[in-house]
C-alpha cells in the first residue's frame, strides 16, 4: 500500500466527489477511479458508496480514513525530523494530556526552554488516558501526561508534584451542597455525570465500592462542557477540583465538594521505553527531569 494512494483516498473522502478530487490531484478521473478500485481490492472491502453526484464512506471507509490520517501525520513528522538532523535544535514535540491542573506545572517548567528555542514547536493534544497511550504506542506522541495512582508498566516516567483531588460538582440548590464533603453513600441516589473512562480507574472503584449501583445520567470527556449539564439540573459531575470555576461570576450556581475520605490521583509524564526521542523532545525531557525529579 503506497502513501500516494492514501493521499488519493483522503482527497476523495474530503471532496466527496471523484471529479473534484481528480482536479485537485491533477489526475484524470479514470486514473483516480482505477486507483480507488485497486485500493478496495487490496483491502478486501468497499470504501465508498458511489452516488450520481457524491460518494460517501462506508463503515470500512471511515475506519481506513482514520488510519490513513494517522499514517500521513506520522509520515509528515518523520520527513520533518530527518530534514532537520544535525541542525540547530528544532522540531515538533507532541504531548497528550487529559484535563488536569498539572498541565500548568509542565508548561511553567518548559516555558523557558520554548522561549529560548523558538524553532521547537510544542503541540498539546487533549484526550483521555487510553487515547494518549494508544497514540504514544503508534508514535504519534512523544509524551503523555496521565492522571492515575501508578504509572503504567513498560514506560519511562517522571512523577509530577501536583495531585488532583476528586470530588463532586453540583448546583448550589442540591441538598448535598450543604455537606462539607461527599461520601460514597451520598451518591447512591444521585444522577451522575461521569468521565467516559471513569469505570477503568481502579482507585475510583475502590473508593465507591459498588460502582454498578450508581445512576449514570451522562458521560463526558471535557469537564468544561459537562458543567453545562450540571447547570441545567441533569446531574452532578464527578471530576477533579479546579477544572470548572465553581462559585465565580462565570459559574455562580455551581459548587465543588471533595470526597470523604479524600481521594487523589497522581500525575505522570511518560514516554515509551526504547524509543529514540528527537533532539527537541530530548531537550524538553531533560528540562522536566531537572524540574521534577
Amino acid at each position: 500500500m503506497e502513501l500516494r494512494v492514501m493521499k488519493y483516498f483522503l482527497a476523495v473522502a474530503e471532496e466527496g466527489n471523484i471529479t473534484k478530487a481528480a482536479d485537485r490531484l491533477h489526475l484524470t478521473q479514470p486514473t483516480l477511479s482505477r486507483q480507488l478500485r485497486e485500493l478496495e481490492e487490496e483491502l478486501g472491502a468497499p470504501l465508498f458508496v458511489r452516488g450520481k453526484r457524491r460518494i460517501a464512506l462506508t463503515e470500512a471507509g471511515v475506519l481506513f480514513k482514520t488510519r490513513a490520517e494517522e499514517i500521513m501525520a506520522l509520515e509528515k513528522r518523520t520527513v520533518y525530523e530527518f530534514s532537520h538532523l544535525g541542525e540547530t535544535i528544532a522540531g515538533d514535540v507532541y504531548v497528550g494530556s487529559g484535563e488536569t491542573e498539572a498541565v500548568s506545572d509542565v508548561i511553567s517548567a518548559l516555558a523557558p526552554v520554548l522561549q529560548q528555542y523558538r524553532d521547537i514547536h510544542m503541540h498539546l493534544l487533549s484526550g483521555n488516558g487510553e487515547q494518549s497511550l494508544d497514540y504514544l504506542e503508534r508514535g504519534l506522541l512523544d509524551f503523555a501526561l496521565l492522571c492515575r495512582s501508578q504509572p503504567p508498566e513498560d514506560y519511562n516516567y517522571i512523577q509530577l508534584p501536583h495531585r488532583d483531588t476528586w470530588g463532586l460538582i453540583m448546583r448550589k440548590d442540591n441538598p448535598l451542597a450543604a455537606k462539607p464533603g461527599i461520601r460514597a453513600v451520598d451518591l447512591k441516589k444521585e444522577p451522575l455525570i461521569v468521565s467516559a473512562q471513569l469505570t477503568s480507574r481502579n482507585e475510583i472503584q475502590r473508593w465507591m465500592g459498588d460502582y454498578s449501583a450508581l445512576t449514570v445520567a451522562a458521560t463526558y470527556n471535557l469537564a468544561y462542557n459537562a458543567a453545562f449539564l450540571v447547570e441545567q439540573g441533569l446531574g452532578s459531575m464527578i471530576t477533579f477540583e479546579g477544572l470548572v470555576p465553581c462559585g465565580t461570576d462565570f459559574r455562580p450556581n455551581l459548587v465543588f465538594r471533595p470526597f470523604i475520605p479524600a481521594l487523589f490521583s497522581g500525575n505522570f509524564i511518560i514516554w515509551k521505553k526504547g524509543r529514540l526521542l528527537s533532539k527537541a523532545a530530548e531537550l524538553l525531557k531533560e528540562r522536566m527531569e531537572s524540574c521534577f525529579s
